[in-house]
């Protein structure tokens, strides 16, 4: 029996999830097999937080899915809660499952007297119990040395290349391009999947909503007719806005926007749908999605239930990193 047919022990293992994205738990317990177990929450009067796991957990194997999505401190203190609840009932291991870790935006000190907040969560992670960290797609890769216990950074990189490859967009007429340096190695390997090839542009940030885009670095794109943009996340969508500008400039004729946590805030995806030129928006479900015609969701549960079983196995499961195929080998 291959490892992925090989099932879960369901009295071994206990799978929660927070309120932030219930869904895509149910999504990993099915691609597992297993049952979500229910998790209660609530407010006292005096506005503190209740959780309460539904069932024990001593001795085994604990799961805990939490996003960091809107109300993100809400949804941080209810998932630090569970992992204390877990380690104070005796859990053999305690996993935090976190799809979306918003605080990887936070990686420097780039202003005085501030703080680089995805250390502090991650320190606040490990002081809480977590034994392990399962993420997707960092905002900054740096971040991942900030954990103090293993951390699997996983991506959505193959999910986009197989709802892409049916297409057989041609190299002469189709570019990948990646909307700043800091996603142009992903952008590129995800473009090496598709056998295309790929562009990054020039991109200052001037505050959080709003990005000047200064051209494109190395391929031009001149010529071509297509774009996928690639980018690990869309919040307000300004820098979209302004490639997507900067490419019509440059004559192409249809874009595909193509993000791993589709945030769409402030409006962000009705701005983007409305430009006629941008045919589809594809993301996951990392953080919970709206409906709408130009919006493609594409699920990540099976990804993070095979890091989940080859975890739970001791298995490697260097080809799910966000990496490249090999470039780690855990």
């Amino acid at each position: 029996m291959s490892l992925k047919a090989l099932p879960l022990t369901q009295s071994d293992v206990r799978l929660f999830s927070g309120r932030s994205n219930p869904a895509l738990a149910a999504s990993i317990a099915g691609c597992l097999g297993i049952r979500m177990e229910e998790a209660h929450f609530s407010r006292f009067s005096n506005d503190n937080l209740f959780v309460q796991l539904g069932s024990s957990v001593r001795g085994r194997a604990v799961f805990l899915v939490q996003s960091f999505v809107p109300p993100v401190s809400d949804h941080l203190m209810e998932l630090l809660m569970m992992i204390d609840i877990a380690k104070g009932a005796a859990a053999r291991e305690i996993h935090a499952i976190i799809p979306y870790f918003s605080y990887a935006r936070s990686d420097k000190k780039d202003a005085p007297r501030i703080s680089i907040t995805a250390r502090l969560v991650a320190d606040l992670l490990r002081t809480a119990g977590a034994s392990h960290v399962m993420t997707m797609t960092l905002h900054s890769p740096q971040v991942h040395g900030f954990f103090g216990v293993p951390t699997d950074p996983l991506t959505a990189r193959g999910l986009f290349a197989d709802y892409f490859r049916p297409r057989q967009f041609s190299p002469d007429d189709t570019v990948v391009v990646a909307p700043d340096v800091g996603s142009a190695k992903s952008a590129a390997r995800f473009a090496d999947m598709l056998g295309l090839g790929a562009a990054t542009a020039n991109k200052t940030r001037l505050s959080d909503d709003k990005v000047q885009i200064g051209g494109l670095i190395g391929r031009q794109v001149s010529g071509f007719r297509r774009a996928l943009i690639h980018d690990d996340e869309i919040a307000t969508g300004g820098t979209i806005e302004e490639l997507t500008r900067l490419l019509l400039d440059y004559g192409l004729e249809e874009i595909y926007v193509i993000c791993t946590h589709g945030l769409f805030l402030r409006g962000a995806l009705e701005r983007l749908a409305a430009v006629p030129q941008i045919c589809e928006i594809v993301t996951t479900d990392t953080v919970p999605q709206q409906q709408h015609e130009k919006l493609v969701v594409l699920s990540t549960g099976s990804v993070f239930a095979g890091a989940i079983r080859q975890n739970y196995y001791r298995q490697s499961i260097g080809d799910l990193f966000d990496f490249g195929d090999d470039d780690l080998d855990e």
